[in-house]
């Protein structure tokens, strides 16, 4: 998915956006290294945002969720 940056926005603040989850923001930076030193964006980049799998939900045993414990 591509997406073209607001003045303002922040890694966090588009992982929030993408997958209302703002801890995920390394997930994009690791498909825009170019933007890796970015604080806060001017406006008008171009990002890759990456499609994540969904997560199992936390409440289902190991063994369903794929987990290796």
């Amino acid at each position: 998915m591509i997406y073209e940056a607001l003045a303002g926005d922040t890694f966090d603040s588009i992982a929030l956006d993408f997958y209302n989850n703002e801890f995920l923001a390394s997930k994009i930076i690791e498909a825009n290294p170019q933007y890796r030193n970015v604080i806060i964006f001017q406006g008008g980049e171009v990002l890759k945002i990456p499609i994540l799998p969904p997560k199992a939900a936390d409440t289902l045993p190991p063994w369903k969720r794929g987990d290796s414990a």
